[in-house]
C-alpha cells in the first residue's frame, strides 16, 4: 500500500519548525561529518572547495563509493542519485575504467608530450556529435566554454557572446543575474530562455556585433528546463543569418543519446562544449565544431591562437575516455539510460499528482529536477522563500532515507542504477509526500 493511501503520519506542519527538526536529526546522526567540516573550516573557506557541495548546517563528508551507492563518515549508506552533476555516469567502480586509469598510471603521469590515446578519444567523439568536425581538450565543462567563445571571437573577429538569462555554464559564466563579480569580464548580451521571438528579435538586433549565442540545450543547475525545438531553430536561424558561432553547451545534455540532445532534437549547432562523464569520471572537457572554425587553433597555420592547459591530454583522462566512450556508452547504453530516466520522471509526477500537491519534475532522460510549483516551467525563475525551504527539506528528507541528491534537487542516474533503486526513490518521493502534505499546497 501506497503511504498516500494511509493516514500520514503526525509531522510538523510548521514549515521552518520541519526544517528545524529536519537539521537537528541530520546534525545529531553525523558527528564525525561536523568534526571534519569543523577542522576543514580552520583552513578552508566556507570549510570547503567546491561551492555546489556547501550547505549547512555542514555537507555530509563521503568516504567509499561502489556502484551507485555511497558510504559517509559516519557509516551511513546511500543510493546515489547526484552521479557527480552528471560527470558520475559510470557510477563509483566500474571496473573497465580502473584498469583502464591504472594502466596508464603504470606507465607514468605528466609525459609533457601527446600521445596516441588523445587522437583515438577525439575520432570517438567527432564520431558522434554531428556538429563535430574536429574538438580538442580541456579540464573541465568552464574551460570547454571559455575556449569556444574564444573561437567564436577569434573566426568572426567580433567580440560579443549572447548568453539566457538564468543559464550557467561554469563557475566563471553564471547568469543567474546579469551581473555577477565572480565572471570573466567579457562583453554580453542577454535573452530569455526558451522564448523564440524574443530570442531571434535580439539576436539580429545586435547585428555583425555578436560573435557567438551559448545555450544549453536543457538547463542544467537552472533547474533541469528543456527548451523546446522551436526556441532551438529560432537561434539557428537569427545566427546564421547574422554570422554568429551558435554554440550548444551539452556538457551535461550529450548523454541524452549517443550524440547528444541535438541529436534529438534535430538542431545542429556550429560549435558544441563537452565534458563531465566522457574521461570516465577523470577531469576532463572538450570543445568542437566546425572544421573552419576550429582550425583557429591549428599550429599548422601562421596566426592561430594559442591553447594551453598542462593536463588538457592528462594519460589518465585519455585512457579512461577511451574506454568510456568506445566500450562502454554506446547508443544503446544511451537510449536504455534515457528509457530508464524518461520513465523515472513519469512515476515521479505521477505522485504528486495523484497527491494534488504544488510539486512536480522536470527535466529529459536521466536528468531530473523537482520543483515546488505548479504550471508549466519553461524557463529559469527566482523561487520564493517557501519553495527554497520546501527544497531544503526535500534534500534533508531523501538524505535520512538514504538518498543522496544535488542540494536544489536534481538527479543524474548513472549506469549502475536500476529499475529497482529508481522504485526505491519513487517511494521515498511518496513517503516525503504523505508526511509533508500540509506544508507543499494545491496543485
Amino acid at each position: 500500500m501506497s503511504p498516500l493511501d494511509q493516514p500520514p503520519p503526525l509531522r510538523n506542519s510548521d514549515l521552518d519548525a520541519a526544517l528545524a527538526e529536519a537539521h537537528e536529526a541530520y546534525t545529531r546522526a553525523r558527528p564525525k561529518s561536523a568534526a571534519i567540516h569543523a577542522k576543514a573550516r580552520e583552513v578552508m573557506p566556507g570549510g570547503n572547495t567546491r561551492t555546489v557541495l556547501f550547505y549547512t548546517p555542514f555537507p555530509t563528508a563521503m568516504v567509499r563509493g561502489e556502484g551507485c551507492r555511497l558510504w559517509d563518515a559516519d557509516g551511513r549508506e546511500y543510493l546515489d542519485l547526484l552521479g557527480e552533476y552528471t560527470a558520475g555516469l559510470f557510477g563509483h567502480s566500474e571496473r573497465r575504467i580502473l584498469d583502464a586509469v591504472k594502466g596508464a598510471l603504470d606507465r607514468g603521469v605528466n609525459l609533457a608530450a601527446v600521445g596516441e590515446k588523445e587522437a583515438q578519444l577525439a575520432s570517438l567523439i567527432v564520431g558522434r556529435f554531428p556538429s563535430v568536425e574536429m574538438v580538442r581538450f580541456t579540464n573541465s565543462g568552464t574551460e570547454a566554454n571559455l575556449m569556444a567563445l574564444a573561437a567564436s571571437r577569434g573566426f568572426t573577429g567580433r567580440v560579443k557572446t549572447m548568453v539566457m538569462r538564468g543559464g550557467y555554464h561554469g563557475g566563471v559564466l553564471t547568469f543567474a543575474s546579469e551581473k555577477n563579480p565572480v565572471n570573466v569580464p567579457i562583453p554580453l548580451a542577454f535573452t530569455d530562455y526558451n522564448d523564440p521571438a524574443a530570442a531571434a528579435r535580439d539576436i539580429l538586433a545586435e547585428g555583425d556585433q555578436l560573435a557567438a549565442v551559448l545555450v544549453e540545450p536543457m538547463l542544467g543547475s537552472g533547474g533541469c528546463i528543456p527548451a523546446t525545438r522551436e526556441f532551438l531553430q529560432a537561434l539557428r536561424d537569427a545566427t546564421r543569418q547574422t554570422g554568429a558561432v551558435l554554440i550548444f553547451d551539452e556538457v551535461m545534455t550529450s548523454r541524452h543519446s549517443a550524440g547528444g540532445l541535438q541529436t534529438r532534437q534535430g538542431v545542429i549547432p556550429d560549435m558544441t562544449t563537452l565534458g563531465k562523464y566522457m574521461a570516465g569520471g577523470m577531469s576532463f572537457g572538450a570543445f568542437g565544431g566546425r572544421r573552419d572554425i576550429m582550425a583557429v587553433f591549428d599550429g599548422h597555420r601562421p596566426g592561430t591562437l594559442p591553447h594551453a592547459g598542462t593536463f588538457n591530454n592528462n594519460v589518465w583522462s585519455m585512457a579512461a575516455g577511451c574506454v568510456a566512450m568506445g566500450e562502454i556508452f554506446d547508443a544503446a547504453a544511451a537510449e536504455a539510460l534515457w528509457v530508464r530516466g524518461e520513465a523515472l520522471r513519469l512515476a515521479l509526477n505521477g505522485v504528486a499528482r495523484r497527491a494534488g500537491v504544488a510539486m512536480q519534475f522536470t527535466g529529459l532522460g536521466s536528468m531530473v529536477n523537482v520543483h515546488f510549483r505548479g504550471g508549466a516551467i519553461t524557463g529559469p525563475y527566482k523561487a520564493s522563500p517557501a519553495e527554497d525551504k520546501l527544497r531544503e527539506l526535500f534534500f534533508f528528507d531523501m538524505l535520512a532515507q538514504g538518498i543522496y541528491l544535488a542540494r536544489r534537487g536534481m538527479a543524474a542516474l548513472s549506469l549502475p542504477v536500476t529499475d529497482a533503486d529508481c522504485a526505491r526513490y519513487v517511494a521515498a518521493v511518496e513517503e516525503f509526500v504523505a508526511a509533508r502534505k500540509p506544508l507543499l499546497g494545491a496543485a
